[in-house]
């Protein structure tokens, strides 16, 4: 049977980097941190005004390790529809967004601090 990327990368089944076995039959334990359910953290929601009068909501308290980041920024400015970035651990959505925010991190199930 010919493949189409046959002898290429994409031919060959993936292996583990560590022990060398096919990915299917390895036993070594999944790498990466620990991430904590989002019902065991807290997040604090705040609204702040920039130069410029620029309104900022930011969402800070969370455990950056325990906690993926980016993942929750991506969702937030879907829900949001707008633009936001990572700043020192916190995550920062362009425009005041308070309500909407509280909304859906309480729907992904996290704490806010009032």
């Amino acid at each position: 049977m010919t493949r189409l990327f046959a002898g290429t990368p994409f031919d060959i089944p993936p292996r583990c980097d560590r022990c060398g076995e096919l990915e299917e039959s390895c036993q070594c334990e999944p790498a990466g941190p620990e991430r904590l359910p989002p019902e065991k953290q807290t997040a604090k929601v705040r609204v702040d005004r920039r130069k410029h009068k620029r309104m900022v909501t930011v969402v800070w308290g969370l455990d950056p390790v325990a906690c993926d980041l980016a993942e929750l920024l991506s969702t937030l400015k879907a829900a949001c529809g707008s633009g936001g970035s990572l700043q020192d651990d916190e995550i920062e959505l362009q425009g005041d967004h308070l309500t909407r925010v509280k909304e859906n991190l309480r729907k992904l199930g996290y704490k806010i601090a009032k």
